[in-house]
């Protein structure tokens, strides 16, 4: 299995794909790991080389004790390209895999050819997750696990799909607490918001109708407002799009970037 180590940890990573078509680096949400793309990568498989990434305390990555920041998940994707030698990319992120890639859009914009951000935002309640990270502390992932699934997917898509649920539900129990709250503190901690201007990459905002987590109205809405010729579109899916909407969630990733 492909691991690359960065700061101290060893990152899990896929690259596939013809390695004529243009780099796709696929970020995932917290408490996910890369799987979360799956019914996706067939659409995708066909018009770009896919770098996939479990990010840093997520899956088959490392999980060190301690909070993360944003820049050093930036440099855990760094690395990643570096051992899959890929110059420059597209990235698309869901949720943290977005704040992931506002980051690195900042930091080494010479990395980027794209930006696709999905169900994600600038701006987080400082004090929901605070709390969050101090309840995984005393709880482990049992306690935010009924809140984190209230907001990953849609009633409807619960009802509809029991079988992906529960695949969700047991991921999140199963990870690492101390992976998830380093990067539940990366997000409470991050500084995106006064940035966002300098941001120069083609960039696709994805918003989700059902999204109670980052709606537009609140968060995509100042992505789209801050981030120079930024577009939007919204998908019928709640917080996790490439499950509830990979179809179109992948048509319009290519209809921008590919």
């Amino acid at each position: 299995m492909p691991f690359v180590r960065s700061q101290g940890a060893d990152i899990y990573w896929k690259y596939e794909g013809k390695a004529e078509n243009t780099p796709l680096v696929l970020l995932n949400s917290i408490g996910t790991d890369m799987d979360l793309w799956d019914a996706a990568l067939p659409a995708l498989r066909r018009r770009f080389s896919l770098l996939r990434v479990d990010t840093r305390g997520h899956g088959a990555s490392d999980a060190p004790a301690g909070d993360y920041k944003l820049a050093m998940l930036a440099r855990d994707v760094r690395a990643t390209m570096d051992a899959a030698e890929i110059g420059t990319a597209v990235v698309a992120g869901v949720s943290l895999g977005g704040m992931i890639g506002m980051q690195l859009a900042l930091d080494a914009p010479e990395r980027l050819s794209g930006l696709a951000l999905v169900c994600t935002s600038a701006t987080m309640d400082r004090a929901a997750w605070t709390a969050r990270v101090e309840k995984v502390g005393e709880e482990g992932m049992a306690g935010i696990v009924d809140l984190a699934m209230s907001r990953f997917l849609s009633p409807e898509f619960m009802q509809d799909r029991p079988e992906l649920a529960a695949s969700v539900r047991r991921g999140l129990l199963g990870m690492e607490a101390g992976g998830y709250s380093g990067c539940a503190a990366a997000i409470r901690d991050m500084d995106l918001a006064n940035r966002l201007h300098s941001i120069s990459v083609p960039t696709l905002v994805v918003s989700g109708e059902r999204d109670t987590s980052t709606p537009f109205t609140g968060h995509g809405e100042h992505l789209v407002e801050r981030i120079e010729g930024a577009s939007h579109i919204t998908l019928d899916a709640a917080h996790l799009a490439p499950l509830e909407a990979p179809d179109a969630l992948a048509s319009a990733i290519i209809d921008i970037f590919a």
